[in-house]
């Protein structure tokens, strides 16, 4: 597909939410922390099982469809397709990154503290980060949210929904599968309230932040705290 200038309107519409159990959500975290992550051969080998696990779990129908447009995608069979893919999307895109703090933040002297505002989450819920990768990675804060704290696992995700919602709409304008993966994702968070609705489309006019210098409009980022969320039920 060629690169288009243009976000279709559909696309700047955040996702409606969606009912699922505890469980059905911790499954389609964990799900999508496993897809979302660069398809490796050890990965890819666990891609059926997923798949079978997701049609089992009878998931909501906007939610199952969503997953559908990854899963039965012509580059889900085959995995030398799903890394190029993956490449030519995640790293060459900066409003398709899945670091999370980078749409708050960018490469600016406020992304340290972002990162370590995810350690410290992390460490809340009991858990330590025993990967080489930073902690906002979107399939990390995913798998802890399957397999840690749900709660404070939900704060991460819903203070940081503008920068999810543009990851979406940016991989639904590219054409890209991985599209319906965050699509799912955001239907099993609260719905979006007017004020973080207001900051994703400030990102997709302006992207995320370049360097500053002093104060910025966001203001300072503040250490973790529980129950610190943007959006709510």
């Amino acid at each position: 597909m060629l690169p288009t200038s243009f976000i279709p309107v559909s696309h700047l519409t955040e996702t409606a939410s969606v009912r699922v159990s505890a469980e059905q959500r911790q499954l389609i975290h964990m799900a999508a922390s496993i897809l979302l992550d660069y398809p490796t051969p050890e990965r890819y080998e666990n891609f059926p099982l997923i798949r079978s696990e997701l049609t089992a779990a009878k998931l909501p129908t906007p939610v199952a469809q969503a997953l559908s447009r990854f899963l039965e995608a012509p580059e889900f069979d085959d995995l030398q397709s799903l890394e190029k893919h993956y490449v030519s999307i995640f790293d060459l895109k900066r409003r398709a990154t899945m670091y999370l703090s980078y749409y708050l933040t960018g490469d600016t002297r406020k992304r340290g503290t972002a990162l370590v505002r995810f350690t410290e989450a992390y460490r809340a819920g009991g858990c330590e980060v025993d990967r080489d990768e930073l902690p906002d990675y979107l399939p990390m804060v995913l798998e802890f949210s399957a397999v840690g704290d749900t709660q404070i696992a939900g704060d991460l995700l819903s203070s940081h929904r503008e920068g999810i919602e543009l990851l979406r709409t940016t991989l639904e304008s590219s054409g890209s599968p991985y599209a319906g993966l965050v699509a799912a994702i955001c239907m099993t968070l609260p719905v979006i309230d007017r004020a973080t609705k207001e900051r994703y489309l400030k990102l997709i006019t302006d992207g995320p932040p370049a360097e500053m210098v002093g104060a910025t409009a966001m203001g300072p980022l503040e250490p973790f705290t529980f129950g610190e969320t943007n959006g709510s039920h």
